[in-house]
């Protein structure tokens, strides 16, 4: 069994619970290997499992290429490895991952890392919609030119309607902290229509989204990129957004047509927008986007492994799953191809 763990974000005491989980898991059959050196021939006749820690992929030497298990991004070890029985990816969005020649093995595994990142993105999910509503991106522009103005009207979430559209752990996360603002309304949109979470007042199927965005003061987006989600806010349905509504996307760019989202803005149909993800990544140079008014941009970083529970989150879930598979039960993160999330 040979383990390859691949990520520059990691701390020693990571790479320390990682190497006693193996040794736990394997017990008497183990070895960690945080040098590069090729893999020694088994000490015992059981299968060794051999673990080797590397900061990406150009650091693996092609001795290692035939890994059972990979807990990180190595593309080119995936599409070529046919031996390769499980991918675990430590982030959430695995569209990238969904093309059909992928995979050299079709049989792999794929895990993802969807419930670390609840925290870190709904907590920026609360902190742009604040900076809208407070204004807070405005006073802060004109104070650096050294302006002290007059109070102008300001808006809450308390009373507000939030509509949350995308249910799964970062939606969910984000109503569970919205709900203490005191919202008139928080609805949830989702494929099914359905969700195991009791925070919202009632969650609907995306065929309903028409139906509720005339009713939402504030759109929460936080969608997978699939074929069902591409375009979903069109130019048509963000015109259903009642004047001085706001939009805040942490999801996929592919989700939102930024043109209109433009139009809009700059015309005064909505009053804001906060996006964190964008249809092409990094946003140009010359794309409207950076100069329209109203619109807060960050460079896709409500997530990743920036935060410190997120990474401690991230090993716990791999370390989860290990055992599992070594158990041979069904692993508790794994992505449906299908749905693509």
């Amino acid at each position: 069994m040979k383990i390859l763990v691949i990520n520059n974000m990691l701390e020693q005491k990571h790479f320390d619970l990682i190497k006693q989980a193996v040794k736990d898991i394997f017990p008497g059959q183990s070895k960690d290997r945080q040098e590069h050196s090729a893999p020694q021939s088994p000490e015992a006749p059981n299968p060794q499992a051999e673990l080797f820690f590397y900061n990406n992929e150009a650091e693996i030497p092609q001795c290692n290429y035939d890994a059972d298990i990979i807990y990180g991004f190595a593309p080119s070890i995936v599409k070529t490895n046919k031996k390769l029985r499980w991918l675990c990816v430590p982030w959430a969005g695995v569209d990238s991952l969904m093309a059909p020649d992928y995979f050299a093995n079709k049989d792999c595994l794929l895990t993802n890392s969807a419930g670390a990142y609840g925290v870190s993105i709904a907590e920026h999910m609360i902190a742009v919609s604040l900076m809208m509503l407070r204004r807070l991106d405005q006073f802060t522009a004109e104070t650096r030119q050294g302006k002290w103005l007059s109070p102008r009207p300001q808006k809450s979430l308390k009373d507000c309607r939030i509509t949350v559209l995308g249910t799964g752990d970062i939606g969910t996360t984000f109503a569970k902290r919205a709900r203490a603002f005191e919202p008139a309304s928080l609805i949830g949109v989702c494929r099914s229509g359905k969700s195991k979470a009791q925070i919202y007042d009632k969650v609907l199927p995306v065929s309903e989204l028409d139906a509720i965005l005339p009713q939402t003061d504030l759109l929460a987006m936080s969608l997978p990129s699939t074929p069902e989600t591409a375009g979903l806010l069109s130019r048509d349905r963000q015109s259903l957004l009642p004047d001085g509504a706001y939009i805040v996307n942490v999801g996929r760019g592919s989700a939102i047509d930024e043109e209109a989202l433009a139009d809009n803005l700059e015309s005064g149909h909505l009053a804001g927008a906060a996006l964190d993800v964008f249809q092409t990544e990094p946003l140009p140079a010359d794309n409207r986007l950076w100069t329209t008014k109203n619109l807060i941009i960050t460079p896709h970083v409500a997530g990743n492994m920036t935060l410190a529970y997120t990474k401690d989150k991230n090993v716990e879930m791999f370390i989860e799953d290990l055992k599992n598979f070594a158990k041979g039960k069904a692993l508790h993160y794994l992505v449906d191809r299908k749905l693509g999330y």
